[in-house]
């Protein structure tokens, strides 16, 4: 990724087509050791094509992948995450009231 994200760089600041060099100054810029053949594969699958029509196809196909609890909900979809999010709250309620019967106490860790 980080590859990719320096040929971007590159892009973006002019360079229309990037050589292994500027990928290699950019990431030697924050102290990473570029490594040729993962270089080398970036450029030539990137080389010659549209950055900004790649970005917009690439949002495209993440929109239709699964993210989140949903998958693991075990099919209960929005249901599965309702109650997952209630027994959450409840949690931060007792230990909010746990937090409090401390405070009650008339002293704290640094007075």
């Amino acid at each position: 990724m980080r590859y990719v994200a320096a040929y971007l760089l590159c892009a973006l600041g002019g360079n229309s087509s990037p050589s292994a060099d500027d990928i290699k100054k950019v990431l030697g810029s924050v102290g990473i050791e570029a490594d040729q053949e993962k270089m080398d594969k970036v450029i030539s699958e990137l080389s010659g094509k549209n950055l900004e029509q790649l970005i917009t196809e690439g949002k495209g196909k993440l929109a239709s992948m699964p993210a989140g609890g949903a998958v693991a909900a075990g099919g209960g979809g929005a249901a599965g995450g309702g109650a997952a999010a209630e027994e959450e709250k409840k949690e931060e309620k007792k230990e909010e009231s746990e937090e409090e019967s401390d405070d009650d106490m008339g002293f704290g860790l640094f007075d």
